[in-house]
């Protein structure tokens, strides 16, 4: 069985109901789909820069491994990512919660 689209009835002075054309609710709009590519983005930025570091002889240890770029910038990039991304997903609209306009 299909789910059906909310219908909004109005009430004339008559008493008789009226269907109105269905009003779709999507769950996202479009800022909270650019919040989602930026914080998206910012996690592959994140990763790359996280990534390498390691030596081309097994038994040789690199210190490129622990510099600054890897310990301290890429984790911060990756927090605002998810951060981003999450505040993405929770931002509601501001017209979906109270009464709607006519």
């Amino acid at each position: 069985m299909a789910l059906k689209p909310e219908v909004k009835k109005e009430i004339k002075k008559e008493g008789k109901a009226t269907e109105l054309h269905p009003k779709l609710h999507f769950a996202f709009t479009k800022k909270n789909y650019t919040l989602l590519a930026a914080g998206i983005l910012l996690l592959i930025i994140g990763y790359l820069t996280l990534s390498g570091g390691g030596s081309k002889d097994p038994n040789q240890f690199s210190y490129d491994l622990f510099s600054a770029r890897r310990m301290v910038v890429a984790p911060i990039i990756l927090i605002l990512g998810y951060g981003i991304v999450a505040y993405g997903i929770l931002l509601k609209d501001k017209n979906s919660g109270g009464a709607e306009a006519n």
